[in-house]
């Protein structure tokens, strides 16, 4: 595995703190994420893995735990300077291609925006030579820095959204469901670019999404989310190989195949956390069941689970 290029450590991120509707949205997670890969969250909607992302990135602030960038403590720093070159190291890739862009801005100054904020263009002409290259680079052309937002179809306009994240030349990028509200045939070619934009300029991604298939498609590895808590982080072919949590043990089974046969024949998975409910001395923490493969689970269940994969393996 290559170095760390973030840790996440004990994150919460709470609403409405101390009040009676006090809504857990991140509740003490940890995990890392390494150079050059790409770490797919995933879960249901509301479970909390758009404002993980959020959070990391400093859209909130979180109510306790580290961002760890490179070592350095993301939600620490008072320094203004300091603070502007994360915000220029990390990047964000919104849901709504339209809503995350200005309607009343032409797209030559919605993709500058970050290299005027950081002054990275000396000259109008070497500012306008930036943006060509980043539309090109997308798969837009030149003639496109002139139009508006509103008159290009959704595909382009995530396309619009990733060449601004682009544009201050990030490490990290958080991809917050960019092909959620996208057709299904632009998702391919929305999910290849960002592929190819990986193998070229050395990207790492957070890929947050609630489609499983598309989501293995591109991950390196995939954590998954419940009810704000991360509940199972193994590489991709492991995690659909051998999930071991309940929770996602009945997430993959309402992925849809398309064979009607199978269909009508397959036995989906229900969970309900009043089946694993836990006593006030258990210790529910995240476990290491085997290489890489981690598990929110008690004492009892790690060793259960610990014993069922050695009996496993055996064969």
């Amino acid at each position: 595995m290559s170095e760390k290029l973030l840790e996440i450590k004990n994150l919460k991120l709470y609403f409405n703190k101390g009040k009676k509707n006090e809504v857990r949205a991140v509740n003490d997670i940890s995990f890392d994420i390494y150079k050059g890969e790409t770490l797919g969250l995933v879960g249901e909607s509301g479970c909390g893995k758009s404002t993980t992302g959020r959070t990391i990135i400093r859209l909130y602030n979180a109510t306790d735990g580290e961002v760890l960038y490179k070592g350095e403590n993301v939600h620490d720093t008072k320094n203004k300077s300091k603070t502007l070159e994360f915000n220029r190291t990390m990047q964000m890739i919104f849901q709504d291609p339209y809503a995350s862009l200005n309607p009343r801005m032409k797209v030559n100054d919605i993709i500058a925006e970050g290299i005027d904020l950081h002054g990275l263009a000396k000259t109008k002409e070497e500012r306008s030579k930036m943006v060509f290259d980043l539309l090109e680079t997308v798969g837009l052309n030149r003639d496109h820095a002139g139009r508006y937002p509103h008159e290009f179809s959704g595909g382009q306009r995530q396309r619009i959204g990733i060449a601004r994240a682009l544009a201050v030349d990030p490490e990290f990028i958080i991809a917050d469901e960019p092909i959620s509200a996208l057709d299904v045939s632009i998702q391919a070619q929305v999910v290849n670019l960002l592929k190819k934009l990986q193998r070229e300029k050395g990207l790492t991604f957070l890929f947050i999404a609630h489609d499983l298939s598309m989501v293995k498609y591109i991950s390196d590895r995939i954590g998954v989310m419940y009810y704000g808590r991360l509940v199972e982080l193994t590489t991709s072919d492991e995690l659909y190989r051998n999930p071991l949590h309940p929770y996602t043990k009945s997430l993959l089974s309402s992925i849809p195949f398309p064979d009607p046969e199978h269909e009508r024949s397959r036995v989906r998975v229900a969970y309900d956390p009043d089946d694993h409910s836990y006593g006030e001395n258990d210790e529910v923490k995240m476990r290491e069941i085997t290489p890489g493969h981690f598990v929110l689970c008690s004492e009892k269940e790690f060793n259960e689970m610990v014993n069922s994969s050695k009996a496993t393996n055996q064969f």
